[in-house]
């Protein structure tokens, strides 16, 4: 029989306050190696894993699809007055960040001390849209980014001015960082996404994917857009421009709170990274979002305070599972906890775009929501997330020619488990035919290069800037990729949009 979770935790380290073991929850019980005789949670050899008896019945099923909450949340009704507002393709809005001196060279600082540093300092943040002007002042900006991180003023120490040496950079925006109250948001928008165009010379490809999964339904995408970025320090003559920008909305609890189809709000959601298999559960794989520069593959990004230990319960059964159940006791699971459709879809797209650098090959870049924190009664999501590897920029593999049925590594079982049922397949295959068909307007050659030359044109007279980087707009895919020879907009047999679509029509 399946043995309860026992939480071992002292209450001394739980109260000694932020040491970096305190991000760990040890679990013991349920949650050993696999190998001898030990029990496995999730494992069908054993009779009594079937659904309904490893898993108790609540009071009721969990919400999903058939069986709405009781009070399903009700989208913001301003939510998407915010989301058409800042996220308009219709214009390229400015972007102005103005930095007192010392706040500026505490940036540097941090990132000389530690380069993945989550460390916040204050800027003035100006939003101008047409003839509309917004200014929130004292916001809070950091740097992001992994292995696109660099310092965003060449050299050392502190602020050089005039004749400063600039980096592109990512920049995370939060506006009531340390003032909470209305003015200290975009029109109601708390946390937005600064990303500069660091892989796609093309400054398309990330654009397009969340465009092209939103025109398919995927309502989990984010919204995005282009944007002028400038930057300005205490006593720079006058402001930098750092040129063409990608707006993006941030993963959070607003996030979840503004999509109704997520049908809860204050459930666990975790950013996944590599090695993010859901195949493994060791105590060392989790941690919460506490500020470290080194979190673990699955960081909890919300009820980090009183619901860590649930969260973690939660997450480890649940990877035990899909690493663990076969046959019909996974088939039956999974359409309990999640809307199969909704991730066939989403992974269809995902093959489609060519992402390599993801969950199935590569155990990284997405999230997951659990719409409660009960161990068994939950819905799950696949959120979608960092898509500039795309449109033919790849490692590992050729993304345009790969066997979309066994596109990434086994190893990282979910998707590959779901497609090995006739019915799960047949619907994946559909959604890969549908999105690459003339007739859908997703990613066809016909439908795709139009969209692309659209955006290109409307962003060209402000790419040039003044870093000095990446002034161009070129077609091809990033320059460490593995297929140099993918175009986007030239016809021909190395045109990424053909290729894909003559794969994916390939399938029997």
């Amino acid at each position: 029989m399946r043995r309860w979770a026992i939480i071992l935790a002292a209450v001394g380290l739980l109260l000694s306050g932020c040491a970096p073991e305190d991000r760990y929850i040890l679990i013991e019980g349920d949650f050993t190696e696999h190998g001898g005789d030990q029990e496995q949670p999730g494992n069908t050899d054993d009779p009594e894993d079937t659904p309904g008896q490893d898993d108790p019945p609540g009071p009721e099923d969990p919400p999903g699809p058939d069986n709405p909450p009781d009070n399903p949340p009700q989208a913001d009704p301003a939510w998407q007055d915010y989301i058409d507002y800042i996220f308009d393709p219709a214009t390229i809005a400015e972007v102005h960040l103005y930095f007192q001196l010392d706040e500026w060279n505490a940036l540097l600082a941090a990132y000389d001390a530690e380069s993945h540093t989550k460390e916040y300092v204050t800027c003035d943040v100006t939003y101008k849209k047409g003839t509309e002007t917004t200014v929130i002042a004292n916001s809070g900006v950091r740097l992001k980014g992994n292995t696109s991180r660099r310092r965003p003023e060449v050299g050392s120490g502190g602020h050089v001015s005039p004749g400063t040496s600039w980096n592109h950079i990512h920049f995370g925006l939060n506006f009531p960082k340390y003032f909470k109250d209305d003015a200290h948001t975009l029109k109601g928008v708390k946390k937005l996404y600064l990303k500069w165009f660091k892989d796609d010379p093309a400054y398309v490809r990330e654009i397009f994917c969340y465009d092209m999964m939103r025109r398919a339904g995927i309502w989990t995408a984010v919204y995005n857009t282009y944007i002028r970025l400038y930057v300005k320090v205490e006593g720079d003559p006058s402001e930098t421009y750092f040129g063409v920008y990608e707006l993006l909305e941030h993963i959070d609890k607003q996030y979840i709170k503004g999509r109704p189809g997520f049908l809860t709000e204050d459930g666990n959601l975790w950013k996944c990274r590599y090695p993010s298999g859901l195949n493994s559960y060791d105590d060392g794989l989790f941690c919460i979002d506490d500020n470290s520069p080194y979190p673990t593959p699955y960081e909890l990004k919300t009820n980090t305070k009183n619901g860590r230990d649930a969260a973690f319960i939660q997450i480890k059964d649940f990877i035990a599972k899909v690493s663990g159940k076969t046959g019909d006791s996974f088939y039956q699971w999974i359409q309990q906890v999640t809307d199969v459709d909704l991730l066939l879809k989403t992974y269809a797209a995902n093959v489609v775009l060519g992402m390599w650098d993801d969950y199935w090959a590569n155990a990284n870049n997405y999230y997951l929501y659990f719409t409660t924190s009960d161990r068994y009664d939950y819905k799950f999501f696949f959120i979608p997330y960092d898509y500039d590897n795309t449109l033919g920029t790849s490692n590992f593999f050729d993304a345009g020619r790969r066997d979309p049925l066994h596109w990434g590594n086994d190893e990282n079982p979910l998707i590959a488990k779901i497609l090995g049922y006739p019915d799960f397949k047949a619907k994946y295959v559909g959604y890969l035919k549908e999105m690459v068909a003339e007739s859908s307007g997703l990613f066809h050659y016909s439908a795709a290069v139009p969209r692309i030359r659209a955006w290109q044109e409307s962003i060209r007279p402000y790419v040039n800037n003044d870093t000095g980087q990446d002034c161009s707009i070129d077609d091809r895919p990033a320059s460490w990729g593995n297929q140099s020879d993918y175009r986007l907009l030239t016809d021909g047999s190395n045109n990424f949009f053909r290729v894909k679509t003559a794969t994916i029509e390939a399938i029997q």
